[in-house]
């Protein structure tokens, strides 16, 4: 119920991170969500997380507050929530008022828009956009979803996108104008990262690390490394793929059929714990994705170990964080230009270090600290105005 207003600024805030779908993924918007989450905990602040169905239990404060289906979408699987009852929700805002409200958009109709119109009149709304179409139909869906979502979106009190190119997609499909505020990397946890034992030697490694499904481009990797199996004069080298997807037996039957088993292996799922040491282990950390990102965390991730120079294919997402060095972008469909690049790099040392060093003091720009720092102003300035309405 609602108090005595807080003195903004000089006590704690009650943040409520609104999620549709599930914290069970350690990628993509979940990841943002816990990251930024527990670093506003670590803060003083109470942060609870409204989700959809979840099974995770090991932060505090998870409210599951719906079923959820599995669907396909933007290239990939997802959730999404069934109906919940609209009195449920509206007695769970009211038992827990917030001063802030933090969605997660393009959100639902049925769960995320719902505990927006139900959320108390003092309460600031602040909502990140975070997705670019896979295609018209996911394009056009988002259209039309966002006349659904207008009666909850006319609430929000500032809408941030992770990058321009997020940016300029909530303006076309919700008819808003975001500020950016960038996904965040813990950047200590990578940047001090040690080589896995069984990659630290002279034989230098190609990694991808991602789903195997169409978008994310293993696929391309492979044929360009098909080439460069070719090509004379290049250094030793291994490929490590981590990660699970419905291509992988296709992907596995393809590197056999070219004779690549001496230098691809197949890692399978990496957990969190393990991935910072995955990107510490790699030369070169490839990331051909042809579209469908709105941003590209793996890719600070990986330049935050330090180590690797971080190829990135040429999308509206990845572009708009690599734009300071965009040699090191390529045509993600276009297996010989990239077999081309990675030739290159893998020649010469030098450039791969000057990247490589580039990339882990650029990367610093996106440490939780630093974007975390700017959420709680943003929250505290909706707060304001939100209170002088």
């Amino acid at each position: 119920m609602a108090g005595k207003p807080k003195k903004l600024g000089a006590e704690p805030l009650k943040i409520g991170l609104v999620l549709d779908t599930s914290l069970d993924s350690t990628q993509g918007v979940p990841q943002y969500v816990t990251s930024i989450g527990e670093w506003l905990r670590s803060q003083g602040h109470d942060v609870h997380y409204l989700v959809g169905e979840t099974k995770r239990r090991d932060l505090p404060n998870i409210h599951s507050l719906s079923r959820n289906i599995s669907v396909s979408f933007n290239g990939s699987r997802t959730t999404v929530p069934l109906p919940t009852s609209r009195r449920k929700l509206r007695r769970f805002m009211h038992d827990n008022h917030f001063d802030v409200l933090h969605v997660q958009t393009p959100h639902h109709p049925l769960l995320a828009q719902r505990l927006v119109l139900a959320a108390s009149d003092d309460t600031a709304v602040v909502g990140t956009f975070h997705i670019l179409p896979y295609g018209w139909l996911a394009r056009t869906g988002n259209r039309l979803l966002g006349i659904w979502l207008w009666p909850s979106l006319k609430r929000f009190d500032r809408m941030l996108a992770v990058s321009t190119a997020a940016a300029d997609f909530c303006r076309w499909s919700f008819g808003i104008e975001a500020d950016i505020s960038p996904n965040v990397v813990d950047y200590k946890l990578f940047h001090q990262a040690k080589p896995l034992k069984q990659f630290d030697d002279k034989r230098l490694t190609i990694l991808f690390l991602g789903r195997l499904e169409e978008r994310k481009g293993c696929q391309v990797l492979l044929e360009a490394v098909a080439n460069l199996s070719t090509r004379p004069g290049l250094p030793d080298f291994r490929v490590v793929i981590c990660g699970t997807g419905h291509l992988e037996v296709r992907l596995r039957n393809f590197v056999t059929q070219n004779g690549l088993a001496s230098v691809v292996s197949f890692e399978g799922f990496v957990s969190e714990a393990d991935k910072p040491r995955y990107y510490a282990s790699a030369d070169l950390a490839v990331f051909p994705s042809s579209s469908g990102e709105s941003f590209g965390i793996v890719l600070l991730e990986a330049m935050a170990s330090g180590r690797a120079a971080v190829l990135a294919g040429d999308n509206p997402g990845y572009r708009s964080v690599m734009l300071p060095q965009p040699d090191l972008l390529f045509p993600p469909q276009d297996a010989i230009g990239l077999a081309n690049k990675l030739a290159a790099y893998l020649k010469d040392k030098p450039l791969r270090q000057k990247m490589a060093e580039w990339g882990e003091s650029y990367t610093a720009n996106f440490d939780v600290n630093v974007v975390g720092n700017e959420l709680v102003s943003i929250y505290l300035e909706a707060l304001r105005k939100r209170r002088r309405r």
